[in-house]
């Protein structure tokens, strides 16, 4: 009862701000270059901007051109999991192109993603609600959801399987992984994660738009919508989106509990290092401190560079291995709620293991329990 009144809650606020977005959408989208009068200037301001006509011409025409630059499922290599700004800018008005704004930010930020999208987002980019697009049965932050509701939500975006997707988020390489594991989980390879994200859109002087158009506002709010009525038992119409699931991509609690007897697979944890030795005090109150035994640390920022593009594969493979994580053997990963285990293994996939699995409830399922064995960095065990 208790986490179908946070659903309910969930929903009626995301609804409510829906509905207040339409309100305002008197105009077509625009292109700017400044934020000095927009109302959330202070949260989303971007480090750069450029309305670059020139620019934009020259790239188009130069895909145009060049054919092997055009839009192509089949001509991205299948192991390399993000693709760069310029080429997206190149490829961004193929009719086969759909980009995804999956922006999620820790609760102490106090960052409202969907104000963000609708102050900037790179043009005809749709928003995808990380948190209204999961699991409605659970207290446990956006947990995967069903095949059935992913299905429903993601055709209410308009996205068909035919579709390359790519994913991204205002922080560079954060809450986009997640989306990109996501499409994977359900059978969709055809994603990729836009590398560094927003910020590095907006530092190559590639535009952005500015009042989400009422369609788009629309298939946000319908998306949600959709998952809702899943949970509810509803019929939703029509799917144009089928699901393949791959259980072998996601892992639960029992799956984790047996690996520490096992040892079959290597665990990694993205999370720091101070909360993964216990030292640091976990964001949600009633969590554990600590980690799984047997696991090890490799903070998601370390798979990172300086402007939250992912490492190159030399580099990644290095800090892995400094780690000891051996590239020939299984690895699973975990972080607090299953966002940043993604980011370890979209690294992971750069390097050629598409078959990672993420431990979907993470450290806030593992930590509330009363039965989870917990090391930290004082204890072997507890």
């Amino acid at each position: 009862m208790a986490s179908a009144l946070i659903s309910r809650t969930l929903f009626a606020n995301r609804s409510t701000l829906f509905q207040s977005s339409l309100s305002l959408l008197t105009h077509k989208p625009l292109f700017f270059t400044s934020f000095s009068n927009r109302q959330f200037h202070s949260q989303a301001a971007p480090a750069h901007l450029s309305y670059n006509t020139s620019r934009f011409v020259t790239c188009h025409m130069a895909s145009s051109i060049a054919g092997s630059r055009a839009f192509s499922a089949q001509s991205m290599s299948p192991s390399e999991p993000v693709v760069s700004a310029d080429w997206l800018h190149a490829n961004l008005r193929e009719p086969d192109m759909k980009v995804l704004d999956a922006s999620w930010y820790m609760p102490d930020e106090q960052r409202n993603p969907l104000q963000e999208y609708q102050v900037a987002h790179i043009p005809g980019a749709l928003f995808f609600d990380v948190d209204g697009i999961s699991d409605r049965t659970t207290n446990l932050p956006h947990m995967l959801p069903s095949e059935e509701g992913f299905a429903a939500a993601v055709s209410a975006l308009g996205i068909e399987n035919k579709d390359g997707v790519v994913v991204y988020d205002g922080k560079g390489i954060f809450s986009a992984a997640r989306v990109w594991w996501m499409f994977r989980v359900f059978g969709h390879d055809r994603v990729w994660v836009l590398d560094g994200g927003l910020p590095r859109w907006r530092a190559s002087g590639f535009d952005v738009e500015s009042s989400a158009s009422s369609d788009a506002i629309l298939k946000a709010s319908a998306a949600s919508e959709a998952i809702e009525k899943v949970y509810k038992g509803q019929v939703v119409a029509p799917i144009i989106f089928q699901t393949k699931f791959q259980p072998h991509l996601v892992w639960t609690l029992e799956q984790v509990k047996k690996n520490i007897e096992d040892k079959s697979y290597q665990h990694v944890d993205a999370r720091s290092k101070a909360r993964f030795d216990g030292v640091a005090a976990e964001p949600r109150k009633g969590i554990k401190s600590g980690h799984v035994p047997g696991s090890k640390c490799i903070p998601f920022p370390q798979v990172l560079d300086g402007s939250q593009t992912l490492l190159s594969p030399d580099e990644l493979r290095k800090r892995f291995e400094q780690e000891g994580i051996s590239l020939d053997n299984p690895v699973v990963t975990s972080c607090g709620t299953g966002v940043t285990a993604c980011i370890l293994a979209l690294g992971l996939h750069r390097l050629g293991k598409t078959d990672v699995p993420v431990y979907d409830g993470s450290w806030t399922e593992w930590g509330a329990q009363s039965d989870t064995p917990v090391s930290s960095s004082s204890s072997s065990s507890s």
